[in-house]
């Protein structure tokens, strides 16, 4: 299997920067021309059992959801996930959420969380996680009946400083008695198969993709709807989700095979949905810059179904230009900045062994020397 991103490479993006947009504390790369913008890729730690979302926490280190090593339970006693997907087998330990050190070193925060797979052997577990102020929020996608897991259902857990956790919103419940408009029957699941999750404002915010919805869960668990994706949008598989400017913005996966019609959305605080690009392929994650930029992590790109070695990082600027920043990632799942404007990417996140998983560290910096080149 390729793995073209096992040593630094360095590769060279041409983009159209606003100067105008450049001020003091902005990123070093604001001020550079066209040609001189590169991005250095390094793995920044591994040994993660198919990496997803991953935020930084308030102590500076990197904390990393994990769909786990699935499980070998079955359920009989709720509805199923249709075939082929279905039906899953699940394990009420089998995920968790790692923590890395600034020198990549990682090391088991929680562990013992609900980790399934589909009859595919598709994982899920962990799917994000999140802080307010310094706690910590982690996003369930591999748990409830219908996943094999009969002790807990899909929603959000809270992490209490002893690191023990406890249910705070039941999504798998809310989902069942509200429905969406337009779920997609081949790829229904009645708990759910949560992606994203983000604070905003204090409050967390989760989005949903086999059903198409973005939900809003408080401080105290309880959960309303922001916008049914679906019923304006038809099932396009919303996964990655931001917020820049007083509004959501949200990457689709799209359904199988892959035809390169993702799109990037933007959601008001009202719901209000439209779309703001698109031509991409199947995006697992979205981050804005300082600058307004925006970053688009394609999972997969000129190949109907998942394939090794094809993501890509786009970098699209504030007048629209876009760019290819990175390219050759092994089935990339999420992404997002540090605090020293470098982007961190779980690459491997999915259809690679446990413990293959890894994180990858991508600076951005002028090149005076000009085009820099893949090593």
């Amino acid at each position: 299997m390729r793995t073209p991103l096992s040593k630094p490479a360095v590769i060279a993006v041409a983009g159209i920067l606003l100067f105008s947009s450049c001020r003091k504390n902005l990123p070093p790369f604001c001020n550079c021309s066209p040609d001189e913008i590169v991005a250095t890729v390094s793995v920044f730690s591994s040994g993660l059992n198919d990496p997803r979302g991953l935020k930084f926490g308030p102590d500076g280190y990197l904390y990393v959801a994990e769909g786990g090593i699935g499980g070998s339970d079955s359920t009989t006693s709720c509805m199923q996930v249709v075939p082929p997907v279905g039906p899953y087998k699940g394990s009420n330990t089998g995920s968790r959420i790692s923590r890395i050190s600034q020198a990549g070193v990682r090391s088991t925060y929680v562990d013992g969380l609900p980790s399934s797979q589909t009859a595919m052997g598709e994982i899920s577990g962990v799917a994000d996680v999140e802080f307010i102020g310094h706690t910590m929020y982690a996003l369930l996608a591999g748990a409830g009946c219908s996943h094999g897991v009969t002790t807990l259902p899909n929603g959000i857990l809270k992490i209490n400083p002893d690191r023990s956790w406890k249910l705070l919103a039941d999504l798998s419940s809310f989902q069942m008695s509200n429905p969406v408009k337009n779920p997609g029957p081949g790829d229904f699941e009645p708990d759910g198969s949560w992606y994203s999750m983000i604070n905003v404002d204090d409050r967390l915010y989760a989005l949903e993709p086999n059903h198409g919805e973005l939900d809003k869960v408080t401080q105290k668990g309880d959960i309303t709807r922001v916008t049914d994706v679906s019923a304006s949008q038809g099932h396009v598989v919303p996964t990655a989700l931001t917020f820049h400017n007083s509004n959501f913005y949200a990457g689709n996966l799209s359904t199988f095979p892959i035809t390169g019609h993702s799109s990037v959305y933007k959601i008001s605080m009202g719901g209000t949905v439209s779309v703001v690009y698109t031509g991409f392929s199947t995006i697992l994650g979205l981050v804005f810059d300082k600058t307004g930029a925006l970053y688009v992590l394609e999972n997969t790109t000129g190949n109907p179904f998942p394939t090794p070695g094809t993501g890509d990082i786009i970098r699209i600027d504030p007048d629209g230009t876009r760019k290819v920043l990175v390219s050759g990632l092994n089935l990339p799942t999420a992404m997002t900045f540090g605090s020293n404007e470098k982007l961190y990417v779980s690459n491997k996140g999915f259809g690679f062994p446990a413990g293959q998983g890894e994180v990858l560290e991508i600076g951005i910096s002028c090149a005076k020397q000009g085009h820099g080149q893949a090593k």
